[in-house]
């Protein structure tokens, strides 16, 4: 292949890549192979041209650069808004829901047990039999006194139906009336009585049989069978736990209080107007979080003034009876939820003894050392009460080499999406132009040479 051949090769080969990449040298040689052929005034007009560039090029790649001045590289984030859940934490009692002591209202030698220990019992199950011999013997008693009475109030009744009409005859004196409707209306007062204490007597013997007041889970006994129960004896008998619900009982420090009215949430009391609910969660033995939300339906209205507390109360469904009635427990209460706050993480806070302050990088890069007024704090995160506003950028790392009005390198995935929303694909854009104007250059000089 003659030189003449060499340098169409090359020129059909060439492209603005290549050419950066060419030593000075390179194009040197190609000129002087190319001066020993003779050429068209056109195919040297190419060969000019592709020199100029590749000087340009060349002197484009080489010239020193300006030094780029050393700024500080911080981490920044932007700030944002959200819904933030304030929650206070307390030790708690768990309580039954109904919670019913069985005694023995009546004296007398316990018979007989009718339940199994730790069972579920009904509404009016037979739980105890008392000694009932006693107490029949005072119903009986009590029946024959009335009936006593019955007969003694138709005698009366008699007896003045008799007398009524002699009185009318004048053939009985007033007197004789006057004892006749008082004995009568004597005898009906004694059968009222008869009947009264009969009503009793019963209802002691009903004492007798001693039944469920309620529907839970019934405890071990408290006496044997034989042992003497009732006002002279023992008189627990059980107690009967309904625990399908549960209560939950905590205190709350006045503290506590005051902020809640400063947020104008009233604990224990509905409110329409909010979109939530003081509500708690607790957390079990093992350190689980129990699946389950009571609603506070309670807060005592006066403060202990011994402790400083006030009692409040929430419900909680139990239905796998997982909660047992005298468990202690943590109780995590939601206080309140402030809409759209300002949170910025605890680490870009920096705490002196005038307050707290941050670092807030303006849009030119200089940052400013800013007080701010701190809220709650929520894990890793600070309620920003006042100081920060949405949309601002503040170091979250490196805050400690900074002061006041200094300019930095900001970095972080909050400055990357800021750059890459304002460039939109303007860069790829322009790769691709220069490119095909590159690749049309070629092409150009390619025909030039082969005419």
């Amino acid at each position: 292949m003659n030189g003449g051949e060499q340098l169409k090769s090359a020129l059909r080969n060439i492209n603005l890549k290549r050419l950066r990449a060419m030593k000075l040298s390179d194009i040197k040689t190609l000129a002087d192979n190319a001066s020993h052929f003779h050429l068209s005034a056109w195919q040297w007009t190419g060969v000019g041209a592709l020199c100029v560039v590749a000087a340009a090029v060349l002197a484009w790649v080489l010239w020193p650069r300006p030094a780029v001045p050393d700024y500080p590289v911080v981490e920044v984030e932007a700030v944002a808004t959200d819904d933030v859940s304030i929650y206070g934490e307390y030790v708690g009692r768990i309580r039954a829901q109904q919670f019913v002591e069985i005694r023995a209202r009546v004296e007398g030698y316990l018979e007989k047990m009718l339940f199994d220990e730790g069972t579920y019992v009904e509404k009016g199950q037979t739980l105890f039999i008392i000694d009932p011999k006693l107490y029949k013997a005072h119903v009986e008693s009590a029946k024959a006194r009335l009936n006593k009475a019955r007969a003694q109030a138709l005698r009366a009744q008699r007896d003045l139906n008799r007398i009524r009409p002699l009185y009318e005859q004048n053939a009985v004196s007033q007197l004789d009336l006057d004892n006749a409707i008082a004995a009568y209306e004597s005898a009906n007062a004694d059968v009222v009585v008869s009947e009264a204490d009969l009503t009793q007597a019963e209802m002691i013997l009903g004492y007798t049989t001693v039944k469920s007041p309620i529907s839970g889970y019934i405890s071990e006994r408290s006496v044997d069978v034989g042992t003497l129960v009732g006002p002279g004896g023992k008189s627990l008998l059980a107690t009967v736990v309904k625990s399908d619900s549960v209560r939950i009982d905590f205190s709350m420090t006045a503290l506590d209080y005051l902020r809640s009215k400063a947020r104008n949430v009233n604990i224990g009391h509905k409110d329409t107007t909010r979109k939530w609910d003081p509500y708690v969660t607790i957390t079990l033995a093992d350190g689980s979080e129990y699946p389950y939300r009571g609603l506070v339906d309670f807060a005592d209205p006066q403060v202990d003034s011994r402790t400083g507390t006030f009692s409040v109360r929430a419900e909680m469904a139990n239905p796998e009876h997982v909660l047992l009635p005298g468990q202690f427990t943590r109780v995590k209460m939601l206080l309140d939820v402030r809409e759209d706050a300002v949170v910025a993480p605890t680490r870009a806070l920096e705490i002196e003894k005038g307050g707290a302050y941050i670092y807030v990088v303006r849009p030119d890069s200089i940052v400013e050392r800013r007080f701010v007024e701190t809220g709650p704090e929520l894990e890793n995160a600070t309620v920003i009460e006042r100081g920060l506003g949405r949309g601002e950028y503040i170091v979250v790392e490196g805050y400690h080499k900074l002061s006041h009005g200094m300019k930095v390198a900001p970095v972080g995935d909050a400055i990357k999406a800021e750059q890459e929303e304002m460039a939109g694909g303007e860069s790829s854009d322009d790769t691709e132009a220069v490119a095909a104007e590159a690749d049309s250059a070629a092409e150009e000089s390619e025909t030039e040479v082969e005419q």
